[in-house]
């Protein structure tokens, strides 16, 4: 049980929600699969296993949203829409209107859905009520945002926030780019990605290379700024930083993992990986933060808290 991703979002520290409650809340909007003429669905899972819509461990809770999507396309829809156009043309003598196409597309979207294949998929969310984080184990904001539309329609309240730093993230990734260390805690590894601020926004990116030569530094000094860093945190835990504040291609090293004590039954094990990522969560990020300056006074997300 390992998150890949961390989309981050802030909750006042401290805020008090009890499991039980919460869990209830989850269970009034479960995940149904998509009806016949549903392009897709979403709802709330068992995050392990088919019993609890939320796993409590150490006071940090688990708990998934399931997406089912039916895959359509729109070129398919088109050819055949085309090729019933072609006929129809044939028996009334001329071409279908903007109307007539509207309507061939329309039907032939709904003979086709039910028949369209279904891709399902899981989204975690991490959330630590004493701490004040909610992760979403997303690679991109826009899966994040589909897990918190889904919250504003299951709770009345739930005070979601933006999570903003003093310093950007690309400034810090710059400084410590061009001073070839990262701060106290941290290590830079050999992946990063460079973009120019002109028009052109051309990219340079570096996978498994030294970024300590004179190379990358020159292209700092021609204008161009970092917008992905490659990062170890304490030898433990290995990340990719974004110009975004985003987390992606976590990795728990070895160090960590041999710290779980073998375990044969499943759901123990599930529960144990758990609790020693969440433990090196609540290290990394409040170190984190610290190098990037602290955090501002955070800005709720958009529309009405929830």
């Amino acid at each position: 049980m390992w998150f890949r991703n961390l989309q981050l979002y802030r909750l006042p520290v401290g805020w008090k929600i009890d499991a039980a409650q919460l869990e209830t809340q989850l269970a009034a909007r479960p995940f149904q699969s998509c009806g016949s003429q549903d392009m897709e669905s979403r709802g709330w899972i068992a995050p392990h296993g088919e019993d609890v819509l939320l796993r409590a461990v150490a006071g940090h809770y688990l708990i998934a949203l399931g997406v089912e999507s039916r895959l359509l396309p729109s070129a398919v829809v088109r050819q055949e829409a085309e090729t019933r156009a072609s006929a129809l043309a044939e028996r009334q003598g001329f071409k279908p209107g903007r109307k007539q196409m509207r309507e061939l597309c329309e039907q032939v979207t709904q003979e086709l859905m039910p028949r369209a294949f279904v891709r399902r998929r899981r989204v975690n969310v991490w959330i630590d009520p004493a701490g004040g984080w909610l992760g979403v184990d997303a690679p991109s904001a826009t899966r994040a945002e589909e897990v918190l539309e889904c919250l504003h329609q299951t709770f009345d309240s739930f005070p979601l926030k933006l999570l903003r730093t003093e310093r950007s993230p690309v400034s810090m990734m710059a400084d410590w780019l061009a001073a070839g260390v990262a701060p106290t805690g941290f290590s830079i590894d050999q992946d990063c990605e460079l973009r120019s601020v002109s028009e052109e926004k051309s990219t340079v990116r570096y996978a498994h290379h030294p970024l300590d030569g004179g190379e990358i530094k020159d292209h700092l000094v021609a204008g161009k700024l970092p917008t992905k860093l490659a990062l170890t945190f304490n030898n433990r835990v290995s990340f990719v930083l974004t110009d975004k504040l985003e987390i992606k291609r976590l990795d728990f090293l070895d160090v960590v993992r041999e710290e779980l004590a073998d375990e044969d039954d499943a759901g123990a094990l599930f529960e144990a990986e758990f609790a020693l990522m969440t433990g090196e969560f609540a290290q990394l990020l409040p170190a984190l933060l610290e190098v990037l300056g602290g955090e501002q006074a955070v800005t709720e997300t958009s529309g009405a808290p929830f």
